[in-house]
């Protein structure tokens, strides 16, 4: 089963790079040009810099940063092998809701393949990120962000240890990025360390964000393997683990718009989806979402449709339907709210197929509802979906039965924040 080892972090040196808070940065693929370029003027040591970077030759100038940070102390090792414990407090509505706060565990986990049931994912990829990802791991040997995943643990022992630990001591760094409190605990102890490492032993690890930043590590490893590069780190990658179970976890919905389809038809679309679904009019966005939130609760299959001029809930009648259009799935996968949107009515009533999904060529995404009916009244897209958020349980049911969802299918929140430890491949 899993196997997680602490690390010795490569870590801000903050009396020379700066405050940890304008060194930090949100995943790079959430993280717009322009906002790349303010955290820069802010900080040009910024991690922004070697995670996303940019110019002729972005990989090779993103090495040559990290080797020229190191050498001048900007970066600097850890002197003792640590676990690092991560906590974040934040609003469950981004900037109002109820006080959250999940608390995780930073380490290193051996790269296994997915054929060998240790680490599962839950979503597809894309190759252009991947492609990516990979060339910027080869010209640093180095991980700047942690995958997040998570594990079962009903007796909440790991869980357990962690709020222990953060209690009898302060945290190494602790500040707040405007929605997020971040805090960081270095553990030491040998005996802490063990006991959490033992804690894994007999557990799958379940991907929650990161899953082209995971398939990139598996390919890094084979590649150092092939090419007799001796990399020690290589068949580690980092990762910050949480409890399943923990109430902190908050799961956003990704709403779906569909634009540049030709010959499309709001009415005629709401015929076709007559077939299967009960069509509820709603007169705007609040009372939609509130409606579908009701839906939500009640445990139906339900979407929220607006065309430009009219909002339409979109309730499945009768879940015995999916039986036969994906047979080949599990009961989990069948009744996914994804998979009944984009079965029932991305591919059957509107041709998109999953070839074109997969390529975004009619169909993208956001997590704005507001960006979603701005794109169809702008004319940008002939349409949207907005949805109701994946629950955790439905992401760890698929991934245990070795299935994933489409694309873009869940969205944690908040993201884990980049550039308060980083793992040096070329380590053991």
């Amino acid at each position: 089963m899993a196997q997680i080892k602490p690390f010795r972090a490569l870590r801000y040196q903050l009396e020379k790079a700066g405050r940890i808070e304008e060194l930090t940065c949100p995943p790079y693929d959430i993280i717009s040009e322009t906002q790349r370029q303010a955290y820069l003027e802010r900080n040009p040591y910024n991690v922004i810099r070697l995670e996303l970077p940019r110019g002729d030759s972005p990989y090779e100038e993103a090495g040559k940063t990290l080797e020229e940070w190191l050498q001048e102390g900007i970066l600097k090792q850890d002197m003792e092998e640590g676990l690092y414990l991560y906590e974040q407090e934040f609003l469950s509505q981004a900037d109002h809701g109820d006080k959250k706060s999940l608390k995780g565990l930073i380490c290193r986990v051996r790269v296994e393949d997915f054929a060998a049931g240790v680490v599962l994912p839950h979503e597809e990829t894309l190759s252009k990120a991947k492609t990516d990802r990979f060339n910027l791991m080869k010209a640093t040997n180095c991980n700047f962000s942690q995958i997040y995943s998570l594990y079962q643990d009903e007796g909440h022992i790991t869980r357990s240890r962690i709020e222990n630990l953060t209690k009898t001591c302060a945290p190494r760094y602790e500040f707040s990025d405007g929605l997020v409190t971040h805090r960081l605990w270095v553990v030491n102890d040998p005996v802490a360390v063990s006991a959490l490492c033992e804690d894994f032993a007999g557990r799958k690890l379940y991907i929650a964000d990161g899953h082209h930043r995971y398939e990139t590590a598996i390919n890094y490893r084979n590649w150092c393997r092939e090419n007799d590069f001796y990399n020690p780190g290589s068949e580690y990658v980092m990762m910050m683990l949480a409890d399943m179970a923990d109430e902190g976890l908050v799961v956003f919905p990704t709403h779906r718009l569909v634009r540049d389809l030709p010959g499309f038809h709001g009415p005629e679309l709401l015929k076709a989806c007559e077939a299967e679904f009960d069509v509820l009019p709603c007169g705007d966005l609040p009372e939609a979402q509130s409606r579908l939130s009701s839906l939500y609760e009640e445990g139906r299959h339900a979407f929220a449709l607006y065309g430009g001029s009219a909002w339409n809930l979109l309730a499945l009648r009768d879940p015995a339907v999916m039986d036969s259009v994906l047979p080949e799935k599990s009961r989990a996968s069948r009744l996914l709210d994804v998979s009944v949107l984009h079965s029932l009515i991305l591919e059957r009533c509107l041709g998109i197929d999953k070839e074109n999904m997969a390529n975004q060529r009619n169909l993208t995404y956001t997590r704005s509802a507001a960006e979603a009916v701005a794109s169809v009244d702008s004319g940008e897209s002939n349409c949207c979906f907005l949805l109701n958020p994946t629950r955790v349980s439905e992401i760890g049911a698929v991934a245990a039965n070795g299935e994933k969802m489409p694309q873009k299918s869940t969205y944690f929140y908040p993201k884990l924040i980049t550039g308060l430890v980083m793992n040096l491949l070329t380590e053991q």
